[in-house]
């Protein structure tokens, strides 16, 4: 039974089905992983999320920013202010709240012992080990599964904190955890978090860098498969990173890591089905 790490698909129905037919998917005995962002930006996102909820073997899903500012536009009465946001088809549909606390009950982080394998969003904070990782994402997951996630969805939004402390309590602790894992990609070299840079890596200021380069970053004991930042195209200098956000939905591919061997398989996404 292989399991596959699925990179953003962002509401990219096709994309994902023509992925699923290259790895010669079996839905009965193949297990997917997904890193997030499943909806947004792409045409079909409410056919992503009922695909994904109706396969017959549990689907491992981490959540990421998209998929959480979904809940909030459903449950906290967040207004689609962005042009680009593709999610007023779930908004409107009958079973849209249905997806939605399906949707929230999902993880932040998932680590498989055997496999050696820990999936996110975005990434790990550079402050944290994997005790630590493991403990605050089961703090987020708490919340988003309680009956005060509408509070926490309304508060969610903001910059600040930029960087952890154990001292940290309430919605500054809980935005704080949010923003490492489904937004990070710079830091500074002290590990703070750094939301307003928005260019490219080789444009980057050289007091950034990417969160696994940061000095002193706590080391994991398992490879970290994470999506989010499609910018890398799938590639990172450390053996043990596995960046799979390969920008289907901007020209580039949908990516699956098969986590037995970490094999990538890759089929062209939007934008892309015409070139030679």
């Amino acid at each position: 039974m292989p399991d596959y790490a699925i990179g953003d698909v962002q509401g990219c129905y096709d994309p994902l089905q023509r992925l699923l037919d290259r790895i010669d998917f079996n839905e009965k005995e193949d297990r997917l992983w997904f890193v997030g962002d499943l909806v947004n930006r792409g045409p079909q996102s409410l056919a992503v999320l009922r695909f994904i909820k109706n396969l017959p073997l549990t689907p491992r899903i981490t959540l990421g920013n998209h998929d959480l500012h979904l809940l909030a536009s459903l449950f906290a009465e967040r207004t689609l202010r962005n042009q680009d946001d593709t999610l007023i088809e779930i908004l409107n549909a009958d079973d849209g709240e249905e997806l939605g606390h399906w949707l929230r009950k999902q993880s932040i982080l998932y680590h498989d012992p055997g496999l050696k394998v820990v999936i996110c969003h975005a990434g790990i904070a550079p402050a944290w080990d994997l005790a630590l990782a493991k403990a605050c994402a089961q703090e987020l997951e708490a919340v988003l599964a309680g009956d005060n996630f509408r509070s926490f969805l309304m508060h969610m939004y903001g910059n600040q904190p930029d960087h952890w402390s154990a001292e940290l309590t309430g919605i500054e602790r809980l935005r704080v955890i949010t923003n490492y894992f489904t937004r990070m990609r710079f830091c500074d070299k002290q590990g703070n978090l750094v939301l307003t840079y928005k260019g490219t890596l080789a444009d980057a200021p050289a007091n950034l860098m990417p969160w696994y380069e940061v000095p002193n970053r706590k080391k994991i004991n398992a490879d970290i498969v994470f999506g989010h930042w499609a910018a890398l195209e799938g590639l990172s200098p450390d053996p043990t990173i596995f960046a799979i956000d390969t920008g289907c939905l901007w020209g580039g591919d949908l990516t699956a890591l098969r986590l037995q061997d970490r094999q990538r398989i890759s089929v062209p996404g939007y934008g892309r089905l015409t070139r030679s």
